[in-house]
């Protein structure tokens, strides 16, 4: 076994693979970008060593400067981990010709597997079912238009040489194609140095099934099973478990073995994913293999009782795998989301800044969190903003969603905007428990995932109560530290003679102002909001639980509280509120029609499409921004004449810049 290796990867897959490490006694080395100088997978790891700039291109797809600092670190192998540079060829070749070890599979199966259009042929060759499409070198927009009206509509665009997601696109019309190209293209070159694409026929309502792989250099091939990834918003995986709920034995049985046959005709060695989509029938087609360990692996981990990281590392030292076919065993169902700094709201755009809170659930036999960062840290334009992933495991399919929808509840994040919101509505969806969600769902249905924008009055008064409680603690703890805690004077309960005072209470939820005003003390209150009384009794906040009785309904909700930020969860919804002093109004004010185009979200400036001077139509395209390996179009807000330009290709720009200014 190895005494050191490097790893050639930042964040999550970082950490997770520096846990392998320490517990099987291998010291490691990170690499990090000047961004990354904090970051927890530098922090955790043995040694580190600086390779460049924030952006991708100068410090994690610099092949020469993780090469060079294995050598002067003295790693005798590299783990890859996921993205970057994790099926890069060439950098594999290039990590065994310095006479190391690069912890995944040959350049050479790499390169049939690395593109995808030849992975495709490949395939087709050893009798593997496969999408019909277009596969060929000539990537000229004529070629590829005429290959796109023979394929038909609706189509897709894909990287040749992608992954994650990352550079695909649906056309259903052939006048849109050309401009979904060359988006494509330009994402394509961005996330993964290369921009060829392929075209497949667009299979309706599928489904994303993964067949987990692994094999070693003796000769040895198996699959762990599958996992289905169908719950997906624009190609991008949102929720992945094991089994799937849709295949039966013999499907199962025959995806199994088509992946390994997929494996063995080209040899590979260590963990892989083939990924297959399945139509409504139980048709199968080959997608494409996926040459590195996968961002949702731990899903496996979780139903087999397996370490792949530790396969991994075992198959690369030359041993040969722990366990044959027929000792594989599935128990129980695991389900795995990830968190988000992004806002659904606001079309998923990626967040950045510091994580000034962070609360997740404790790890247990059923809830596993991997993450990498720790609140405090920060969240970068630079690289993708995943925060955690939250993985749970029941002995079935329900349990694991009522345990999913419990560590959720649990969560809660302070600083960038999250999709925690969005992932509640998720696990509670009839299209995900009932498991009949497809690849498209998401994005057809995708009001139906938005979480709840109003407040109940149960809320409010629980809101108000939560706060009534935070304060008489505060002024008995105030009381107990001054010179005469028995004084009644030293307790501010707003007692009067005869009855207890008025209190009032003012809140904001999302844009609007509410007030409470409340009554009684000590668990007992009448809370009147929006002109009606609500009767408290039995109130009690401890360890950030509320237990109340409001017109004798008992209830118990989880209390988040930081700063003026105060998040109450029912069990079913979740409410995120501002407390504010009491006589305290909002200035209000226009922010808008000024015609000023403002940046949506921090990131690199990629095209600007409008000059000073033209006059554009409302909805028009005047450039395109790029962000965490995202493109987002930047529109007019309505018509006018372009009076002004602040932002060049290229420009990395903060949130809430101004970009354009029309007369």
């Amino acid at each position: 076994m190895f005494e050191k290796i490097l790893i050639a990867n930042r964040g999550e897959i970082a950490c997770r693979v520096i846990r392998t490490c320490r517990r099987l006694g291998i010291r490691t080395v990170a690499v990090y970008s000047e961004a990354d100088a904090d970051a927890q997978h530098v922090r955790q790891a043995d040694e580190a060593v600086l390779i460049g700039g924030p952006r991708p291109a100068d410090s994690y797809l610099r092949g020469d400067a993780i090469l060079d600092a294995a050598k002067k670190t003295g790693a005798q192998a590299i783990h890859p981990g996921y993205g970057f540079l994790s099926e890069n060829a060439d950098f594999a070749d290039a990590i065994t010709a310095a006479g190391m070890v690069f912890i995944g599979p040959s350049g050479t199966s790499m390169r049939k597997m690395g593109s995808k259009a030849g992975a495709k042929e490949l395939m087709a060759a050893a009798g593997v079912p496969v999408v019909p499409g277009y596969t060929g070198e000539d990537q000229s927009p004529n070629t590829l238009s005429r290959e796109a009206a023979r394929i038909g509509f609706p189509l897709m665009i894909k990287a040749a040489h992608g992954g994650g997601g990352k550079g695909m696109r649906v056309v259903h019309r052939l006048e849109d194609f050309i401009g979904q190209l060359e988006s494509c293209q330009r994402e394509a070159a961005n996330a993964f140095g290369r921009d060829r694409v392929l075209l497949e026929r667009y299979v309706q309502s599928p489904r994303h099934i993964e067949i987990q792989v692994f094999a070693d250099t003796h000769g040895h091939t198996l699959h762990l099973n599958e996992r289905e990834c169908s719950a997906q918003r624009r190609y991008q995986k949102v929720l992945e478990e094991s089994p799937s709920p849709f295949l039966t034995p013999a499907l199962r049985t025959a995806m199994g073995d088509a992946a390994v046959k997929a494996a063995q005709a080209i040899d590979y060695a260590n963990a892989g994913t083939v990924e297959f989509i399945v139509d409504p029938e139980g048709q199968f087609y080959f997608m494409e293999i996926n040459t590195r360990l996968q961002v949702e692996h731990p899903v496996t981990e979780m139903v087999t009782g397996l370490d792949l990281v530790e396969w991994q590392l075992r198959v690369a030292a030359g041993e040969p795998l722990p366990l044959a076919q027929d000792a594989i065993a599935q128990r129980g169902h695991a389900i795995e989301v990830r968190l988000y700094a992004e806002d659904p709201e606001a079309g998923f755009l990626p967040g950045s800044g510091r994580l000034e809170s962070l609360v997740l659930p404790a790890p247990s036999a059923g809830v596993r969190i991997d993450g990498g960062v720790v609140e405090g840290d920060l969240v970068t334009i630079f690289y993708d903003p995943m925060i955690a992933k939250l993985i749970v495991w029941g002995e079935d399919r329900p349990t694991a969603l009522a345990r999913l929808r419990e560590a959720l509840a649990d969560c809660d994040i302070v600083g960038p905007k999250s999709n925690i919101g969005f992932l509640e509505q998720l696990a509670r969806h009839p299209a995900v428990v009932e498991g009949r969600i497809d690849t498209g769902y998401l994005d057809r249905h995708l009001d139906e995932f938005m979480p709840a924008p109003t407040l109940t009055p149960e809320l409010q008064v629980s809101a108000a109560v939560a706060v009534l409680l935070e304060q008489e603690s505060a002024a008995r703890h105030a009381a107990a530290a001054c010179g005469d805690p028995g004084s009644p004077w030293a307790v501010a309960d707003g007692w009067r003679l005869g009855h207890a005072g008025r209190r009032p209470l003012a809140f904001q939820h999302r844009d609007q102002r509410w007030e409470a005003l409340a009554h009684g003390h000590g668990g007992r209150y009448i809370v009147e909001v929006d002109g009606t009384a609500h009767p408290v009794a039995g109130a009690g906040l401890t360890a950030g639980r509320l237990e109340l009785r409001i017109h004798d309904h008992g209830r118990r909700l989880r209390v988040h509280r930081h700063g003026s930020r105060l998040t109450l969860h029912d069990g079913d919804r979740r409410a995120t509120l501002e407390t504010l002093p009491v006589y305290q109004r909002s200035a209000g004010g226009d922010s808008g029609g000024d015609g000023r185009i403002i940046a949506p979200m921090p990131g690199r400036v990629v095209v600007v499409k409008a000059r000073v001077g033209d006059s554009v139509d409302a909805g028009q395209e005047l450039l395109v921004m790029e962000a965490m390996k995202m493109e987002l179009a930047v529109r007019a807000p309505r018509a006018g004449v372009v009076a002004e330009l602040r932002a060049a290709a290229g420009d990395f720009v903060e949130a809430d810049t101004v970009l354009v200014a029309l007369e």
